[in-house]
């Protein structure tokens, strides 16, 4: 997941958890208010009622009542009582305030109570003063609606801001990765420019790679151009020796040992002559040598592959059929497209056993065109998969090459941009597939 989407996901749910810590704490803290509110005035009404008390108040509040010694008066909607009536109860609690349900008028209402307890003239009341919380919690209500749109609009506004802002403050970070990053496989065409920024952390993290980047691409040209100069100065020596060597086979004073010794010399110059020629081969690919790009058609260049291998295809009875069929107009180097595509078959063939099968054909697969090369060979483990571009890496011990022709092709397709996939199964074959990136029929 990127980084973008990682701080959106952990951003937006803080501001959710935020959100709804808010939401509480709110409506607590807004209850708690009106409660106050509330409790302040039935606070002053106990105070003014106890203030005018006096014995023929009581006596004909109680008097009103004599079947329950109660006195009870509602305001006229309801909205508040007070209650008065005499008390068995010797001990003397501390007001307190509880919610309760009235019945009045067969109504029944929440309401706010304040219960009092006091003593007149060596008797025990209570006192009861209420008032009713539907206004409250309609109010309430309406506030938490209101909460909930306006916390609602914040964070989806919050979130757009937030996107927009992380979009703004890692640009230069996503400008790095795709500009630089994802070129590291590629020293020659990392970009060396500085990355506007203004983030100290991205200025850092661009310096850095820039300063790696430029050594690496220096050890890359040394390595290079030791390469080429090596490959040069032995291709002489070999090329004379070779020559002195088979200027002694035609030495008639030579007997057959000696000549058994020479032909094996021989045979041990051409592999390290076809190790220099791959080498320098893969030298100047990498230094961009090749530049005379044309374009390619790839049925008559398959098919005169197939044709040069013929005798090879022929004396292990292979089954090959070449099904290349599509009008894909793709410009490069004949020569290097050429090689990379006889490297491919010339190894299917190589490696698929007597009476096998390789076949050839291409597609296009979500708008780009593919060249496949399967055979019915030994196929490959996915340790060895991994290792099969590696340079002189032999993924088989028993093959007599050199390890190279993998390399050359995957250096030919990193100069003409085309991708390599390929898939393999043990004993049962393999399968190269050519991406290229231009999009032409």
């Amino acid at each position: 997941m990127k980084l973008k989407n990682k701080i959106s996901i952990f951003s937006a749910v803080i501001r959710l958890l935020l959100l709804i810590i808010m939401w509480f704490t709110l409506s607590f803290v807004i209850k708690k208010v009106a409660y106050k509110k509330i409790e302040n005035s039935m606070v002053e009404k106990r105070d003014k009622f106890v203030k005018n008390l006096n014995t023929s108040e009581i006596n004909a509040f109680i008097e009103r009542n004599d079947s329950t010694e109660l006195y009870i008066s509602f305001s006229n909607l309801h909205s508040e009582f007070l209650q008065l009536y005499r008390s068995n109860n010797a001990v003397r609690s501390k007001d307190y305030f509880v919610d309760e349900t009235r019945i009045v008028e067969n109504e029944s209402n929440e309401y706010r109570v304040l219960y009092h307890h006091f003593t007149y003239k060596n008797t025990n009341y209570v006192l009861e003063i209420g008032e009713r919380l539907s206004e409250v919690n309609e109010l309430l209500d309406k506030f938490h609606l209101v909460i909930l749109l306006l916390l609602t609009a914040t964070l989806i506004v919050s979130h757009f801001a937030q996107s927009i802002f992380i979009d703004y403050l890692l640009k230069p970070f996503q400008k790095i990765i795709d500009t630089k990053i994802n070129l590291i496989n590629e020293p020659e065409l990392f970009d060396l420019s500085k990355v506007h920024t203004t983030t100290s952390d991205f200025i850092v993290l661009d310096d850095g790679l820039n300063q790696m980047m430029d050594r690496i691409q220096e050890q890359f040209k040394k390595e290079k151009q030791f390469i080429a100069n090596v490959s040069h100065e032995l291709l002489t020596p070999v090329s004379v020796l070779q020559n002195r060597l088979e200027n002694l086979l035609n030495n008639e004073s030579i007997n057959d040992e000696g000549v058994d010794k020479i032909v094996v010399s021989l045979r041990n110059l051409d592999t390290l002559k076809r190790i220099i020629n791959n080498l320098l081969l893969i030298s100047r690919i990498e230094n961009h040598q090749y530049s005379n790009f044309e374009p390619i058609d790839f049925q008559s260049l398959i098919s005169e592959l197939l044709a040069d291998l013929e005798d090879r295809i022929e004396m292990k009875q292979l089954r090959v059929s070449n099904t290349v069929k599509e009008h894909f107009v793709f410009e490069g180097n004949k020569t290097l497209m050429h090689i990379l595509i006889y490297n491919i078959v010339f190894n299917a063939i190589k490696f698929t056993p007597n009476g096998g099968s390789v076949s050839v054909s291409d597609s296009f697969e979500e708008g780009l065109y593919s060249i496949s090369i399967s055979d019915t060979g030994k196929g490959m483990t996915e340790t060895q998969l991994s290792q099969i571009f590696n340079r002189f890496m032999k993924i088989n011990l028993e093959d007599e090459g050199q390890g190279l022709g993998l390399s050359i092709v995957s250096s030919i397709a990193n100069l003409h941009k085309i991708a390599i996939k390929v898939s393999s199964e043990l004993n049962v074959g393999t399968t190269f597939s050519l991406i290229f990136q231009e999009v032409k029929k």
